[in-house]
């Protein structure tokens, strides 16, 4: 399967998990919705879902059973108010009940309607699960089978692929991305090359709104994230770090409506040390964020959904440069295409990859905008996208509890710092004298990701999650 622009990359989900929440919740919506589309919602007495592989190792604590009941009853996670998310599960497992697709009540009790394989994978990826729709005499009315493939993409067993459309002449590699950048000697920036190959999918204008909605989406997750106290879910008792970390930084937060406070940060003292700080605070705030189930976007999942947004508020704020929402529109749409890159050469999901295909993957792509937005190169920007990729590979995904917060919250945090240090090597570095291509390293991210243990691939069953003792409620 083949990526397709920049809303294949960054999409408007709910935490805490691109491939165990937004996926799941994506299929089941999709499931509910084919049922109603072919005429056989009235037919449905009951559904039982079936998990396998790393769904289902870490699907309690990833919230997987949340998004299951959430995307059955038909909620749109870009939309969906987050209290919703709360009530509609506490509803669904008090009664037994499910209203399908919002339309039509079924039995569904969690405790036996969802399945967990731990020991079991299906083929064609590590987070794939089978949804099974009964009349009243338990006869099978249909049965699917789709698999979460990173990101909140995802993929049906007989092929039909529900997000991404047929490739346009999007860029597969970094060499494809240059050639588009330099078509027959008209050299353009890799924002203009892709907002161009965008406009094959929608107006020009409508890919701009599309992005300033996802800015809008990041830059609220960080201003919550930075204004809410307590401790996250799911039994680990992490306390929440970012709103005390503004705080201090900033002594009357809040006092300041969310216009006051950018602005107020935009006054900041910029030396480096306060620099450090504010990056990796605005990190944690968006993963505190995902971690709650609050609103984010993944970029290019959720578990690394701190990363962008952290080094977008750097270039907006701590730099030299007057940034306009152009520039920010283009610092997305080079995201974008860094990480379609890596989507297509290797993987964007941590259940394949571990966690170099999330914090490294966003890192690297972070690293090429910021690169391009501090007036670099198309070949610098690759070269800091390979700079920052470099220093994750091996990088391994064991949440401890199966939970997106130990260490997951403070990788971002680092894969922020890492963009940053990796854009500004670029930028003072002659692109032609590299001796590593961003395609290398896209490689060898695959390469090392087919070599590393499955414990370390988000089964919660190797590092850190089996050395640190915990014994957690459900989600």
């Amino acid at each position: 399967m083949k990526p397709v622009g920049v809303f294949d990359i960054l999409k408007i989900g709910v935490g805490p998990s691109s491939s165990h929440t937004l996926g799941p919740w994506q299929i089941c919506r999709a499931f509910a919705q084919g049922l109603e589309d072919k005429g056989l919602l009235d037919n449905v007495h009951s559904v039982r879902v079936f998990l396998y592989g790393s769904l289902a190792l870490t699907g309690q604590g990833h919230c997987t059973d949340i998004a299951i009941m959430m995307g059955l009853s038909g909620a749109d996670p870009v939309t969906v108010p987050l209290e919703d998310v709360d009530n509609i599960p506490r509803l669904i497992t008090s009664t037994g009940r499910l209203l399908l697709s919002a339309k039509r009540d079924v039995h569904f009790p969690p405790a036996s309607a969802i399945v967990y394989h731990m020991s079991e994978r299906l083929p064609m990826h590590a987070n794939g699960m089978t949804l099974i729709a009964y009349d009243e005499q338990e006869q099978e009315v249909t049965q699917k089978t789709a698999y979460s493939i990173g990101g909140g993409a995802i993929l049906w067993e007989e092929g039909e692929d529900v997000i991404n459309e047929p490739s346009l002449g999007f860029p597969e590699t970094g060499k494809d991305l240059l050639a588009l950048c330099d078509h027959d000697g008209a050299s353009v920036s890799i924002s203009q090359a892709m907002l161009k190959l965008e406009e094959q999918l929608r107006p020009k204008a409508e890919t701009k709104e599309g992005l300033r909605a996802i800015w809008r989406v990041m830059e609220s997750a960080v201003f919550r994230g930075c204004h809410t106290i307590g401790v996250l879910p799911g039994g680990l008792e992490v306390g929440r770090r970012a709103a005390q970390l503004a705080t201090k930084l900033m002594p009357n937060s809040y006092e300041l409506d969310e216009k006051a406070w950018f602005e107020a940060i935009g006054a900041c003292h910029k030396d480096f040390s306060h620099t450090l700080k504010w990056v990796g605070c605005f990190a944690l705030a968006v993963n505190e964020e995902n971690a709650a189930l609050g609103r984010i976007v993944t970029s290019p999942t959720n578990g690394s959904a701190g990363v962008i947004p952290a080094v977008m508020m750097y270039y907006l704020y701590f730099t030299d440069q007057k940034v306009t929402q152009d520039d920010l529109i283009h610092f997305l749409l080079v995201a974008g295409a860094i990480g379609s890159i890596f989507k297509s050469g290797a993987t964007i999901s941590a259940a394949m990859g571990g966690c170099q295909a999330e914090i490294g993957v966003s890192s690297a792509m972070a690293a090429a905008a910021l690169t391009e937005g501090l007036g670099g190169s198309p070949a610098q920007a690759l070269m800091a996208a390979e700079i920052a990729m470099e220093h994750h590979l091996g990088m391994t995904c064991d949440p401890v509890g199966g939970l997106v917060q130990i260490p997951c919250i403070e990788r971002n945090s680092m894969g922020a710092i890492k963009a940053i240090t990796a854009a500004h090597i670029a930028l003072n570095t002659e692109a032609a004298n590299a001796k590593v291509s961003l395609d290398d390293v896209v490689r060898t991210m695959w390469q090392t990701a087919q070599d590393m243990n499955s414990r370390y691939k988000e089964t919660s069953q190797g590092g850190l999650a089996v050395n640190i003792s915990v014994r957690l409620p459900e989600c």
